[in-house]
């Protein structure tokens, strides 16, 4: 049997968007998602989480499309969280603190929302603006579970280890990390091998989870380089000190946007003077930051982007698709998007000998566009 499948294996990476009540994490995720979540100007209108399917922007399924007039547009797609409000003593119970923690245990990122603008209309939790106080607040909770769960974990170690004495590595790996998170530093911040990386997965730790900053600023400001907010620069400073990444972005002009039909938005765009909103360079940069790419197929039927891991080999790839695909996987048949739009078509590209055969060993590359070959 040969052909293409159905029935797809999906990656399923979910981001948490956390911050201080009222800093716009809300509205952002309204804005991502258009799920409705409440947004109001007090303090836990967010009680449950609310989960949105975000599509990720990708200009080369586009492009196919014109190509191919399919009768299906898939794009990849990244899952966000909006996760309710936490407050000083989180960790403690305060606030829905308890909530709060686990369900951002459960997420593969962390999306942290920074309040950098001024506006005596809408209330602080802390009377306030100050998003580096914000962002220790935060840090702070998560070190303080994160400390209670490594602590009952090196009990159990230590214990054990009247038995086995093999522990003993992993015994000083947790108190490694302890003692960075009694000195108020993110387990993230410790040097680790590969190898102790995946050995702490189990324990889920908050503070190992990598991080997007957003920058929730004034609409006068999108566009510009943000030299002349302080506010923005502290923030930067402490995400250039980590390796993160922040990016601005006016939450309530991105949800405005968020309700515009293409063509509005693209005008829309225009006028403030810019190439792509700053939800798009959010869901691009989320995507990027759990080491995802896309592969692509493109046909009269559907023209449509894979997700996969970076470092994914073909029969794995092709698996994603349907598992018949990874299990009778012959070959993969592969052009770059680039080669392929040059040509204007796979049969003119294969005519001057663009399309390789691939292998098992075979791993891909983003934007790779592909038909597979197999036989079960």
């Amino acid at each position: 049997m040969k052909g293409t499948g159905i029935l797809p294996v999906l990656i399923k990476m979910k981001l948490g968007i956390v911050g201080l009540p009222n800093v716009g994490k809300s509205t952002l995720f309204n804005a991502l998602t258009n799920a409705g979540a409440a947004s109001a100007n007090y303090p836990f209108c967010t009680i449950e989480p609310n989960v949105g399917i975000v599509a990720v922007p990708d200009k080369r399924l586009d492009v196919l499309a014109e190509m191919y007039s399919p009768e299906l547009y898939t794009p990849a797609t990244i899952e966000f969280v909006d996760i309710a409000g936490l407050v000083r003593g989180a960790s403690k119970g305060e606030g829905l603190g308890n909530k709060f923690l686990s369900h951002i245990r459960e997420v593969d990122a962390i999306i942290h929302v920074l309040r950098c603008f001024e506006d005596t209309d809408i209330i602080h939790v802390d009377g306030n603006i100050d998003p580096i106080r914000d962002l220790e607040t935060i840090n702070m909770e998560l070190i303080f579970s994160d400390m209670e769960m490594l602590e009952r974990r090196i009990d159990r170690t230590r214990k054990a280890m009247k038995g086995d004495k093999t522990l003993a590595d992993e015994l000083a790996l947790l108190e490694r990390i302890m003692e960075a998170l009694e000195n108020g530093k993110t387990a993230n911040s410790v040097d680790l091998t590969d190898e102790e990386k995946a050995s702490l997965g189990d324990l889920n730790l908050l503070t190992m989870k990598p991080v997007i900053y957003v920058a929730n600023i004034a609409e006068d400001e999108i566009g510009s380089d943000m030299s002349g907010n302080a506010l923005y620069q502290k923030v930067k400073a402490v995400a250039d000190s980590e390796g993160a990444q922040i990016i601005p972005v006016c939450a309530e002009i991105e949800a405005e946007i968020a309700e515009l039909d293409k063509d509005e938005k693209e005008v829309f765009l225009q006028d403030l003077g810019i190439e792509e909103s700053g939800l798009d360079r959010l869901i691009k940069a989320s995507y990027s930051l759990l080491g995802l790419i896309s592969y692509l197929t493109a046909g009269p039927k559907e023209v449509r982007a894979w997700t996969i891991k970076q470092g994914t080999k073909a029969p794995q790839a092709a698996g994603k698709i349907h598992s018949d695909f990874e299990r009778g996987f012959i070959r993969a048949e592969v052009i770059s998007f680039d080669d392929l739009v040059k040509c204007g078509s796979m049969t003119a590209a294969k005519e001057k000998g663009l399309v390789r055969s691939e292998g098992k060993d075979y791993v891909f590359c983003d934007g790779d566009v592909v038909l597979f070959r197999f036989n079960v």
